[in-house]
């Protein structure tokens, strides 16, 4: 019901009867069937392949906490006799292997035997060095980037070609709500019974059983599809930057997102923190130096106390303590945990490691609220196991879904045609409630918007006016 060349009329019994002839007024309600399977044909044939693409990424990102514990299986359960080294002499192990650099976090270890893992910034990237809790020893250095997961991530998001390919993912996801809300429609049962609408029927057939089988899967998965799209929305880098443009317009401070928007948005606020940090932060005010330059004198009284806190608090890990920034004049700290519900943030007194401020997931805008929730739901991780198991039952159908729309199409097309439902040169009626509904979709979701009037204007200045492209498109004239 989501790809191209979905819906065959031959196996409709009434699908034959819905044309796009007109009737007693020249406006009416809803297109004919034929249109909307064209604009479900075309919308396909284009977003099959991210379709794909973000089904197989996506899987895998679902399960991101698995795969990171294993890959980061070498630096647990190490072999630590002994007290351990303080997090100040750990942080300065990381700050010499990495020259240049300066602190971003220190994330709290999760049990005595792991390595200590300390985040650094060298110019607007961040590295992440492993070190031993106890000798001090550097374990490892690698870019953040350049994780497994974290290249998953810009896979999926991004198709590692930064902000455009982020753009590029967002065009693809708007045309794929397209594509589901005229599946739907063209899904949606017209005649008695339920075979080929909830369940597939197995005795009519090759070409019925690929029917039903894209219809039936389409049906179930359609819902949670539009939900995974719309969720991941705020992270693109047009749309997302247009929501907070939007918020901005309505606060007094700057607004602050728990998320990113585009590839590059999360390294300009590094380098603009950096660009920004006082002597005040620089000297941390017994809070020890962060600066790129200088040596780095860490407070490793201070640091205990505030560890001490933050390990009291229980909170949902990784955990970060994180030095004062040009934004931030005090040493802060979080819980950067996937279930955004359960992240908390934490402003520390240096000298007393006591809790100036507290700020719950309860606390933020509503906004914010239902977006972290929404991505928390999207990577899997809102509700345990059965969350995950619910994204590789949608990005399964989704793939399952794509495949029956190419056996289709690939079945029905004719030779020296792509295969689009053939428009009828009889179609003068205008449906107004389509139209409102394209509209809004187009303001919603500009880049759709903007693609449409492209094509349309394409369409009809050019393809429709060249014969053979216009018999291989299956243009109207």
């Amino acid at each position: 019901m989501a790809a191209a060349g979905a819906t065959d009329s031959n196996l409709r019994p009434d699908a034959s009867a819905r044309t796009d002839a007109s009737g007693p007024s020249r406006w009416r309600r809803w297109p004919g069937y034929r249109t909307v399977w064209r604009w479900h044909f075309y919308a396909g044939l284009f977003c099959i392949p991210f379709v794909l693409w973000l089904s197989v990424t996506g899987t895998i990102y679902l399960f991101k906490p698995q795969i990171d514990a294993w890959l980061d299986r070498p630096f647990e359960h190490l072999d630590v006799e002994g007290p351990a080294a303080s997090a100040a002499a750990q942080i300065s192990a990381a700050l010499a292997a990495v020259p240049g650099a300066r602190l971003n976090a220190y994330e709290l270890p999760r049990t005595p035997r792991s390595a200590a893992r300390v985040l650094l910034d060298r110019g607007g990237d961040l590295v992440r060095v492993y070190v031993h809790p106890r000798s001090t020893a550097v374990l490892r250095v690698i870019d953040e980037d350049a994780r497994f997961t974290r290249q998953i991530f810009h896979l999926h998001g991004e198709l590692m070609l930064g902000d455009r390919g982020s753009m590029l993912i967002e065009l693809a996801a708007s045309w794929i709500i397209v594509m589901l809300l005229t599946g739907l429609f063209l899904w949606w049962p017209r005649s008695g019974g339920l075979a080929g609408i909830v369940y597939p029927r197995l005795g009519g057939g090759q070409r019925t059983f690929w029917r039903d089988l894209h219809a039936v899967t389409g049906f179930w998965v359609s819902l949670l599809a539009l939900f995974l799209l719309v969720s991941g929305l705020p992270w693109a880098k047009s749309w997302g930057s247009l929501l907070k443009q939007v918020r901005q317009l309505s606060s007094e401070t700057v607004v602050r997102q728990d998320w990113p928007t585009g590839a590059t948005s999360e390294r300009k606020e590094r380098i603009a923190d950096a660009a920004a940090n006082t002597d005040h932060a620089r000297h941390g005010g017994h809070g020890g130096s962060v600066s790129a330059a200088a040596p780095v004198l860490l407070d490793e009284v201070a640091i205990e106390r505030m560890l001490a806190s933050v390990r009291a608090l229980d909170l949902a890990p990784p955990v970060l303590l994180a030095p004062p920034t040009g934004r931030e004049p005090h040493w802060t700290a979080r819980s950067d945990a996937q279930n955004r519900p359960l992240r908390v943030n934490l402003v520390l007194d240096a000298e007393s490691g006591a809790v100036l401020e507290r700020s719950d997931f309860a606390d933020r805008p509503l906004l914010d609220r239902v977006i972290g929730v929404g991505v928390a739901a999207h990577e899997g991780q809102l509700f345990g196991w059965f969350n995950q198991a619910l994204g590789v039952f949608t990005t399964s159908g989704l793939v399952l879904v794509s495949i029956s729309a190419t056996v289709l199409w690939w079945r029905r097309r004719q030779p020296g045609t792509l295969g689009a439902p053939a428009a009828l040169a009889s179609a003068t009626t205008l449906p107004i409630a389509f139209f409102a509904i394209v509209a809004g979709l187009g303001i919603l979701l500009p880049l759709l918007g903007l693609s449409m009037l492209g094509l349309g204007a394409i369409e009809f200045g050019v393809l429709r006016r060249i014969a053979p492209v216009r018999a291989f498109l299956g243009l109207g004239t």
